[in-house]
């Protein structure tokens, strides 16, 4: 099982059904997207807890005033059957988000572009 893209569709899920939080099981890559996320603004806080003696995150949803989720969309690009790597100099701005796993850790397009470095792109959002 994909752990990433089980993590973005259960944030996406909770937000089409009007939840105000949602759990996931804890890796440390999850939790650097998670605020990756939340200093973007697609997420509104997120926090490292324990529950029945196992760690969580539990992320807390944005929503428009409207009442409508601020994420409506999610595309996992890179799979385990697939990976998609991007130089810096072939990361294009594009729709919504793209996050990628880079040799400075997790960053979105913009970041990496300044910081001149490429990487295995995870997920695009919006």
């Amino acid at each position: 099982m994909d752990q990433i893209a089980n993590m973005i569709n259960m944030v996406k899920n909770a937000g089409r059904a009007k939840h105000e939080f949602v759990v996931v099981p804890h890796s440390k890559v999850k939790f650097a997207i998670a605020e990756c996320l939340v200093k973007e603004g697609y997420l509104k806080n997120v926090a490292k807890k324990t529950k029945k003696g196992f760690p969580v995150i539990e992320v807390e949803l944005v929503y428009a005033e409207d009442g409508t989720p601020k994420i409506s969309g999610v595309d996992r690009v890179s799979k385990s059957s697939c990976r998609v790597y991007k130089g810096v100099k072939d990361i294009k701005r594009s729709y919504g988000l793209t996050i990628l796993s880079t040799s400075k850790g997790i960053l979105t397009e913009k970041e990496a572009r300044k910081e001149m470095v490429g990487g295995e792109v995870l997920f695009k959002i919006w």
